[in-house]
């Protein structure tokens, strides 16, 4: 069939992990909705959470299913998707396909077939351009310590940053499963049709006309995304099952007053170890506000049942004053909740980004990838957060121990007196034109449609 004969169709093929899977799942929906024709590549193990999360509303999209069948590492095991991938590119000529960073061969795979590759990073346009400017510069090698803070060079708003921050892989060139990866990424997203970012232009005007403008990259910011999860059973639906019924966690905030409530999260990898955990549930209850705590961690994982993770008769001193959700928690439903007044986030841009939709200041609490660039935009830029103190970065991704007082502060600083109103008036304003940026005419909705009109002109 001729080229032009051809319905508009696009390709998503998200990294299969969680935090690279929701936005590509939103994506999804974003694109039903604008009457493109789309389908989610990914794996028998991946399809049940992209059918959860569109079946709540009709969209024209679909999933093909792409199966592995031996593991090696995880990273590796990524490599044996190529020639599935090409297998379903030739068959079905979709229009573009968007492709995560992590697949890099992704490039080389669509232009076998004339079909124009884009990247998704899933980050913001401030991470993207400061990690170039980091690891083109390396400042950090102009620091006498790794607690010396070095301003990020040729880079707009003297950022600041310590060595300790900068990812391992970046200061001492540190070869793992992930160094190849990142390498190669970067190298196939010059030679990629663009980049597709889950951000939108009044959050950061001045890192996106930096990355388009003097990184000179083509790119196209398409977000917030999560917000095209329009009413509670779509934000529900959101990731994995969750750990606590819906209802049962709007029941508990309905009782609660405006803005009286911390979210506090840390996203589908940090794992703090016990230590940390108990200073974390004593600098909640010493900051006396009421909280909604996630916890990546069972009751199930403990020794004999017992969670030594928590202060002894925790629970029953803060029932109806904090709740515990072990697992997975309905995120953005609870952000959206007129109780919640604050968040503890460990800065990965998912839940940077929600939050900020919700008009949430933010305690920042950053562990590993790209999550202290992140953390910088937060405190720096948009000044509607405050760091809880994290330092280092951590590969293994168990961070470094915050103290009970810290974590008091930091919670009582987004919650309480004047500095929080401040903040939180500024984070009001942003989730205004976060809504205002996808609807039609908005700074998002237009360059979606931009995008599109380019692709369809080129077919």
């Amino acid at each position: 069939m001729a080229s032009q004969n051809r319905p508009f169709h696009v390709f998503l093929f998200p990294f299969m992990a969680h935090g690279h899977m929701i936005p590509v799942s939103d994506m999804a929906k974003l694109l039903a909705a604008q009457g493109v024709k789309t389908t989610i590549i990914t794996t028998p193990l991946n399809a049940p959470i992209f059918s959860k999360a569109t079946r709540s509303r009709k969209t024209n999209s679909g999933g093909i299913e792409i199966e592995i069948k031996s593991w090696n590492s995880f990273f590796k095991a990524a490599g044996l998707l190529q020639e599935p991938l090409e297998r379903l590119l030739l068959e079905y000529q979709p229009t573009c396909l968007v492709a995560d960073m992590f697949f890099s061969w992704a490039t080389d795979a669509a232009a076998k077939f004339g079909i124009p590759r884009l990247i998704f990073h899933g980050t913001s346009f401030f991470s993207l351009a400061a990690s170039d400017c980091v690891k083109r510069y390396e400042p950090f090698k102009n620091t006498s310590s790794d607690s010396e803070p070095f301003v990020i060079p040729n880079f707009p708003g003297e950022i600041k940053m310590t060595r300790a921050q900068v990812p391992d892989f970046v200061k001492y060139n540190i070869e793992n499963d992930l160094t190849p990866l990142i390498e190669q990424a970067k190298e196939a997203e010059v030679r990629s049709y663009g980049i597709v970012v889950n951000s939108f232009y009044e959050l950061e005007p001045v890192y996106a006309d930096y990355f388009r403008k003097v990184l000179g990259r083509k790119a196209w910011h398409i977000g917030p995304l999560s917000p095209c999860n329009r009413d509670n059973e779509e934000k529900a639906y959101i990731g994995k099952e969750a750990s606590i019924d819906e209802h049962e966690c709007l029941k508990w905030l309905d009782s609660k007053k405006p803005n009286s409530v911390v979210y506090v999260c840390f996203g589908s990898v940090a794992k703090f170890n016990n230590s940390q955990l108990k200073e974390i549930a004593i600098g909640l209850e010493a900051s006396g506000v009421e909280f909604i705590w996630v916890v990546r961690k069972g009751k199930d994982d403990c020794d004999m049942g017992k969670e030594d993770w928590l202060p002894e008769g925790f629970e029953e001193m803060m029932e109806g004053k904090g709740l515990i959700i072990r697992g997975w928690a309905p995120q953005v439903l609870i952000l959206d909740h007129v109780a919640v007044g604050g968040f503890v986030t460990h800065c990965g841009w998912n839940s940077t980004l929600e939050g900020i939709a919700a008009g949430l200041p933010l305690v920042t609490w950053p562990v590993s990838a790209e999550q202290f660039y992140n953390e910088k935009l937060v405190t720096q830029v948009l000044k509607i957060g405050v760091g809880v103190g994290a330092q280092k970065w951590w590969i293994k991704v168990v961070g470094d121990i915050v103290k009970r007082e810290a974590i008091e502060k930091a919670v009582t600083r987004i919650m309480v007196g004047e500095e929080a109103e401040e903040m939180r008036s500024r984070a009001k304003g942003l989730a205004k034109q976060a809504r205002r940026a996808i609807e039609k005419g908005g700074s998002s909705h237009s360059d979606l449609n931009a995008l599109i009109e380019e692709l369809s002109s080129q077919r």
